[in-house]
């Protein structure tokens, strides 16, 4: 199947969670041997418009990430050209989605649109327009799937499809060392430590000890905070690690603790409990964390520092385990088919097959 991606950012332009996002769609699509084009601004140097790298081909729509009125012009007629078996399309800007839409009905394909959400939704009237241009929208949540709905479009036009992850190596990464509660996440202002920190505190009279993954800006003012709770000894701040080392770090660890204020799909806690980790989440209304553990034996949902302390106590009395088979269904694989799925019901929806 020949699939148009179409994005004004990838991750050569910008690491974001939406542009990985779009680039993991993109290689487990390519991995199964698909025809897969992204169009998008130009970010290799040289003359030329398309680029074949690592058996994806890019195709330089403008040069520049700023040239967005040459890109959206020229959108609709290359897409056209490369005569796609389906056009998939990011939700920002709103105009880039109008385009590909028009390059879609040209090309007389149906198109996708993919809605992550990581920065937010405005609520206006060119976002709303645009929403109900695709023939599909796939979103990473139910959280996200509510804010899109709330632009006046349909539930059924919604399917949630979260972030994969690839069991295989879950299973064979060696377990790392013991400890009672990790936590990971990039440390800036939306990682809410504080919360896990003072739960911790308050059970300073215990033998446990913790480790939190991650590095950012507010790293040194964690640390000082875990200091002034005088935990400090018992905590470990191991800073970025390769994805490996984190997989061994979950396989070793007992609990793994989600407090994080805004977080559209909490990938790195699905790392973690598939890896055994009892999954113990602190409720933000931006956050959908909580939807990996509801109806789950071995997951707790909180929504304060004294619910949060006393379900890590809780947790602790459940059996360690090094992996789960409940969330076999994230599989790189399950996924990938889910996205192909949805591409072939749309294309015989349209008389196409």
């Amino acid at each position: 199947m020949r699939v148009a991606f179409v994005s004004s950012e990838t991750v050569h332009h910008r690491d974001t969670e939406t542009n990985r996002r779009l680039r993991t769609i993109v290689e487990l699509l390519r991995d199964q041997d698909h025809d897969v084009h992204v169009f998008c601004p130009q970010f290799w140097d040289g003359e030329r418009s398309i680029l074949e790298r690592n058996g994806i081909t890019y195709h330089g729509v403008s040069v520049g990430a700023e040239a967005r009125p040459s890109f959206l012009v020229r959108l609709p007629f290359v897409l056209a050209a490369a005569r796609p078996d389906v056009v998939h399309v990011g939700e920002s800007p709103p105009a880039e989605v109008i385009a590909a839409s028009w390059g879609a009905t040209l090309a007389r394909v149906p198109m996708v649109l993919e809605w992550y959400g990581d920065e937010g939704i405005t609520n206006d009237r060119w976002t709303s327009w645009a929403a109900k241009r695709p023939d599909r929208i796939i979103s990473p949540s139910e959280l996200v799937a509510t804010w899109v709905c709330e632009l006046g479009v349909g539930t059924d036009a919604v399917d949630v499809v979260p972030n994969p992850i690839d069991i295989e190596r879950v299973r064979d990464v060696p377990p790392g060392d013991s400890v009672d509660v990790i936590y990971a996440r990039q440390l800036d202002e939306g990682a809410n430590l504080e919360s896990l920190l003072l739960a911790l505190a308050e059970h300073r009279d215990r033998d446990w000890s913790a480790t939190v993954i991650g590095d950012g800006p507010e790293r040194d003012e964690y640390e000082q905070l875990a200091s002034d709770l005088r935990i400090d000894d018992r905590i470990t701040f191991a800073g970025e690690l390769p994805l490996e080392e984190r997989i061994a770090a979950y396989r070793g660890a007992h609990v793994f603790a989600q407090t994080a204020e805004h977080c559209v799909f909490p990938t790195e806690m699905l790392w973690a409990l598939a890896a055994g980790c009892v999954g113990v989440v602190e409720y933000h209304a931006d956050s959908s964390a909580h939807e990996l553990v509801e109806g789950w034996d071995r997951g707790f949902r909180t929504t304060s520092e004294a619910e949060l302390a006393d379900a890590i106590l809780e947790a602790g009395e459940l059996e360690h385990r090094e992996y789960d088979d409940r969330f076999a269904e994230y599989d790189l694989t399950d996924v990938r088919d889910r996205y192909l799925e949805t591409y072939r019901t749309l294309r015989e929806s349209s008389g196409l097959f």
